[in-house]
């Protein structure tokens, strides 16, 4: 049992070498500081990509053709129309809101300068299931059909380093030999993972104006919202049949907005693990200087160790004493470090713009670390201090 003479004699030597403590402590700052910082950032990244993911709802869902090695001629030939969406809705009660989607790939011309950009053509429900909002004018509406209006994502020229801003708005801007009509600039999106395109960086029209335009007969992708209270999972089936009804050998791959969550989530903590694991290399090497200190502690305190033990100290007084030196290091050392850590983890929010959060389980791991690592290497120096002959001890110079 270590008693408080113990700790308030391992206090007294510790301060009386403070070169050698202040070495030991910065190792142990650096490894727990590291360990809690990683796995802060871990943390708060994943809720922030959780977060966005969130925002747009687990009630969405995406549907797009399926293809397969194995896929026979009548899946070949099968097209994913805009005819076989028709009856979606009135056939599948639990949807509520669907928009089909093409996509095309189109070079522009504005004030002289051209490049490449993404073309969306979508129906007006687009806008309300991925929660677009405008930064001016207008959004594309039904009665834009077949008419060359056009609206900009936040990013639609960013390689062009064009920035669209609301002076654009009545300009026209020719797209693959056609002129369109900038009616609405959108505010950022934030990005999902159910999409395979992104309207920050495209330009977008009323999908029957991009379709006759650009040429296009199959469909992108169709998204969706279910009414509330419907598992996403239990249609999937029921949507899939709905196609192969409609066309025969049409394979439709459908994916949930729950299902992509529980992916992302498992990758997270994956992400957030490993980043621990990076972090606990330095750790580990703060806890070796801790056993190097410790050891060399033995060595100039050899005398000190045989007149205690002259004077009836048992070993396991010697022991406990360079114990409580190695743990009040490594204690303090994490104490410190869990300061740093937070305080970093805290400025990289800052700066990302991130949501931030405290992570208990990085405090509670740095405690429980901080505590191990005094333990387990500082038991050896301690071990061996215990075992010195005492009278080899005080012919020690």
């Amino acid at each position: 049992m270590i008693r408080k003479s113990s700790i308030t004699e391992a206090g007294r030597s510790l301060y009386a070498s403070k070169q050698r403590t202040i070495l030991a402590l910065i190792g142990i700052m650096i490894g727990i500081g590291s360990v809690i910082a990683m796995i802060s950032v871990g943390q708060i990244v994943s809720n922030e990509s959780l977060k966005q993911f969130r925002d747009m709802g687990t009630d969405l869902i995406s549907i797009e053709k399926g293809y397969s090695e194995t896929d026979n001629s009548s899946s070949k030939k099968a097209k994913f129309t805009l005819d076989t969406t028709k009856t979606l809705k009135q056939q599948i009660p639990a949807i509520h809101l669907m928009s089909p989607v093409v996509t095309a790939f189109g070079e522009f011309s504005l004030s002289g300068i051209k490049g490449d950009v993404n073309l969306i053509g979508i129906t007006p429900e687009f806008i309300s299931l991925n929660k677009l909002k405008l930064r001016a004018g207008r959004f594309i509406t039904d009665l834009d059909r077949n008419q060359p209006y056009i609206m900009l994502g936040a990013e639609a020229f960013d390689q062009a380093n064009i920035p669209v801003t609301e002076d654009m708005l009545g300009r026209e801007i020719r797209m693959n030999k056609r002129y369109y009509t900038i009616v609405g600039i959108l505010e950022d999106a934030p990005k999902s993972e159910l999409m395979s395109y992104q309207t920050n960086y495209s330009a977008i029209m009323h999908i029957s104006t991009t379709s006759r335009n650009f040429n296009i007969i199959e469909l992108a992708t169709v998204m969706a919202r279910i009414k509330e209270n419907v598992k996403p999972v239990s249609l999937i089936n029921t949507i899939q049949d709905y196609f192969s009804r409609k066309q025969q050998g049409l394979n439709i791959r459908v994916s949930t907005a729950e299902q992509l969550l529980k992916q992302m989530e498992k990758q997270m903590q994956l992400f957030t693990l490993l980043l621990g694991a990076i972090g606990s290399i330095s750790l580990v090497v703060g806890g070796v200087g801790v056993m190097n200190v410790m050891l060399v502690s033995v060595t100039e305190r050899k005398k000190e160790i045989g007149i205690r033990r002259a004077l009836g100290a048992k070993r396991s007084d010697i022991q406990n004493q360079f114990l409580v030196e190695a743990m009040i290091l490594s204690m303090l050392g994490g104490a410190i470090g869990i300061v740093i850590g937070i305080g970093v983890s805290y400025v990289l929010s800052i700066v990302n713009n991130w949501e931030y959060m405290i992570s208990y389980m990085a405090i509670l791991l740095g405690v429980g670390v901080s505590s191990s690592v005094g333990i387990f290497f500082g038991y050896y120096p301690a071990y061996q201090a215990a075992r010195l002959d005492p009278i080899t001890a005080l012919r020690s110079d």
